[in-house]
């Protein structure tokens, strides 16, 4: 991020301090809450799907450009957006490519569908749509025919 231009605004390389861990987390594998801004969608830190507490800001002047911003991507698990307005969230859910939406930090019921879209996965996990990926489909004709007996 940095190299390319990114500026950090707050977290970077390393854990997160030891007084902001839970005990039992403290031995486990962390990163820093981290905030990047002035960040394009040239940068590898735009380009790649980080697993982890980073966000990467840019300005956008239209809805329009948001979306494609936010869809110039070859991953899609979760797109986050805040917004007041009941028509703008109806057109971000329309057009945001991802397999999950969170409006307004409105979190998703645990019996929601899990997954993604593009390289971030096509299937998902969790209630009937999980369950429809262990299952079989047969199609058969002819059980309501006469007897040959």
């Amino acid at each position: 991020g940095i190299e390319e231009g990114a500026t950090l605004l707050v977290g970077g390389l390393g854990k997160p301090k030891e007084g902001g861990l839970r005990t039992e987390d403290r031995d486990g594998y962390y990163v820093r809450p981290t905030i990047f801004a002035d960040c394009s969608p040239e940068m590898t830190i735009w380009k790649e799907e980080v697993f982890g507490p980073v966000l990467c800001m840019t300005k956008f002047n239209t809805e329009e450009e948001a979306i494609e911003l936010a869809n110039d991507s070859i991953y899609g698990l979760t797109h986050y957006a805040h917004t007041y307005n009941a028509e703008r969230r109806r057109r971000l859910a329309y057009k945001l490519q991802s397999g999950m939406l969170v409006m307004n930090q409105v979190e998703l019921v645990s019996s929601a569908p899990f997954g993604g879209v593009k390289q971030s996965g096509n299937s998902r996990e969790g209630g009937v749509w999980g369950l429809e990926d262990f299952c079989i489909v047969k199609a058969v004709s002819g059980l309501n025919g006469d007897d040959d007996e």
